[in-house]
């Protein structure tokens, strides 16, 4: 399988959701990435996106986020890059899981989803800027 990387940014509205899953689809077309690859991609940066947007301006300006997707033999690696306020979401801790699924709150599950459906992540702030990196074995 042949490298490729693709570049694009969206701006911190929730709005954009539906450009992020064209940018992903675009991209698995490209690729030839399985749908089923496609699908875990749409829910991890969907969940990161969607934090971002929420939780990671103290303004209401708008901003933008990029996004940066390579696939390097059977690697994929996705970066996140926004100038949020400071977040690691690996000091998240994982949330307890309710014996009966009537107790489950809604929330607080996407960063458990995306530990679990990525293979790697990691986290550094450089430039006053957030960069979330994701891995997934394909």
């Amino acid at each position: 399988m042949k490298s490729h990387t693709y570049s694009f940014e969206l701006k911190s509205d929730v709005d954009e959701l539906e450009t992020l899953c064209q940018h992903l689809n675009q991209f698995g077309e490209i690729t030839g990435l399985s749908e089923a690859c496609i699908h875990d991609m749409n829910i991890c940066l969907d969940e990161m996106f969607t934090n971002i947007t929420s939780y990671g301006f103290e303004d209401d300006l708008e901003h933008i986020i990029s996004f940066t997707i390579n696939l390097d033999n059977l690697e994929l690696t996705l970066i996140i890059d926004d100038d949020g306020i400071p977040f690691n979401p690996l000091e998240k801790k994982e949330p307890e899981t309710p014996p009966d699924l009537i107790d489950v709150r809604i929330g607080g599950l996407g960063i458990h989803i995306v530990r679990k459906l990525m293979d790697g992540l990691s986290y550094k702030r450089e430039s006053n800027k957030n960069k979330f990196t994701m891995k997934k074995f394909i």
